[in-house]
């Protein structure tokens, strides 16, 4: 069997490349695959590619490795493209993002699946995922795009809505990441589990949530996580202080269901937990205000180090990751069948989602691809609490399909927790501030 062409566009977010690597030559079946690099920062793209040189001798594999700046030369004839990169940057695009908003009292904890941050990566992104669906449609038209790039949903909206030639499936490890974080709560084993989740990305819920008894039986744990909360037990601390998940855990006890992602993402979905005036809530739940500038600052500065230390090792520790990327490109290389949470088209999964929008929902993959299975209706305080994100996703979407200025502030008017903070005034004065500070980062059209 001939070996796959494994680009990676982003190729800079080297910690990210070098897992997604890791995961891909440990499988026997890919381990010759060609991995090939693209990056618009040279240094990075050098550092990316000292990682890359150094997995593939650490675990005596056959691989080999290409390095480009330009995109289209990349993608040539390649069988799977990795998407991982950041429109913009930490600086300026990031920081734009959480301070503008700042002046009007609107205070985020990550803003970059909803929101107006969400709402302003969203339209930064989209259009260079169109020029990657542009070029794969003239050298590599059968490949298939992983995208691993915020805002997910908008982002798989825009590209299923424009180019729904384009193979592509948006990928998270929130699904697999919480649910091993409740093992974790209830000192229960991870592969104890069986779980279904349906809904958006950031915002998929766990329909059913069950632990694997030694007879053979299950039993379900929602009680037990409504016990836990109840008695203090869950959530468990965990690996940020500054983020105690009481958000989501929470919400659990008012509509039933554990949501996937995590709780200082939640919080700034819904209008309910950040309020000016209401650090009560703030210190309640344990919200972590600005929490993604903050990481990003320590990733930058751990990164400095952690290059260093790459540059200079002669192996590299390779240890398994929790994303889906190699699991999808053994399976349609190799048609040993897996099954994975990922984000397409509706085209009626879920019955009670538009079927123009990107939902996240288990996917039969093989050779034939990625399947999406049926889930049916949501139950309705789900689909209600959904639809609100939705709203706010179709309207950024149309806005970058249909070049339509307007169509961004009907995105941030219909945003829950900006709404119950501003008036119409403050978030159409908000819109303006934003646009004018991203200046070249936005399209021409945004910008006129």
């Amino acid at each position: 069997m001939a070996n796959p062409k494994i680009t990676f566009i982003g190729a800079g977010s080297a910690v990210f490349m070098k897992n997604i690597v890791g995961d891909i030559l440990q499988r026997p079946a890919l381990s010759g695959a060609t991995i090939r690099l693209m990056d618009i920062n040279p240094q990075r793209l050098e550092e990316s590619e000292v990682i890359a040189g150094k997995l593939i001798a650490t675990l005596g594999v056959p691989a080999r490795v290409e390095s480009y700046s330009d995109q289209r030369r990349a993608l040539e004839g390649t069988d799977f493209v990795v998407v991982c990169f950041q429109i913009g940057g930490y600086e300026p695009s990031t920081v734009i993002d959480f301070e503008v908003p700042r002046k009007y009292n609107l205070r985020q904890t990550i803003a970059d699946t909803l929101g107006v941050g969400g709402i302003m990566r969203g339209l930064r992104t989209v259009p260079h995922l169109w020029s990657i669906c542009e070029d794969l449609l003239a050298v590599a038209p059968d490949a298939i795009m992983l995208q691993y790039v915020n805002p997910m949903a908008i982002n798989t909206w825009a590209i299923a809505e424009k180019y729904p030639a384009i193979r592509q499936v948006g990928l998270c490890h929130s699904v697999q990441g919480t649910a091993m974080e409740l093992a974790n709560d209830l000192d229960i084993p991870y592969e104890q589990l069986r779980y279904r989740s349906a809904g958006i990305n950031h915002m998929a819920f766990y329909l059913n949530f069950e632990q694997r008894l030694p007879d053979g039986s299950y039993r379900d744990l929602y009680p037990e996580l409504h016990r836990a909360y109840r008695e203090g037990r869950a959530p468990k601390p965990g690996w940020n202080p500054r983020c105690p998940n009481k958000v989501r855990y929470e919400m659990m006890t008012r509509l039933g269901y554990f949501v996937t992602e995590s709780s200082e993402h939640f919080a700034e979905y819904t209008p309910y937990f950040i309020k000016e005036g209401r650090e009560d809530l703030i210190e309640k739940f344990g919200i972590p205000l600005d929490e993604y500038p903050r990481r990003c600052i320590e990733q930058i500065e751990n990164w400095k180090k952690t290059s260093q230390e790459y540059r200079t090792a002669e192996q590299i520790v390779v240890k398994p990751s929790k994303e889906y990327a190699s699991s999808i490109v053994n399976s349609v290389w190799t048609g040993e069948p897996s099954v994975v949470y990922g984000n397409q088209r509706n085209n009626g999964v879920i019955t009670s989602l538009p079927d123009a929008a990107a939902v996240e929902v288990p996917c039969l993959v093989d050779e034939n691809g990625l399947q999406p299975t049926f889930i049916g209706d949501l139950p309705p305080q789900l689909t209600a609490l959904i639809r609100t994100n939705v709203n706010v996703q179709e309207l950024t979407v149309r806005a970058l399909v249909d070049e339509k200025r307007e169509h961004i502030y009907h995105a941030a008017m219909m945003d829950p927790h900006t709404a119950a903070e501003l008036d119409l005034d403050q978030i159409w004065n908000l819109v303006d501030d934003l646009i004018a500070a991203h200046g070249e980062w936005l399209p021409e059209w945004a910008r006129a």
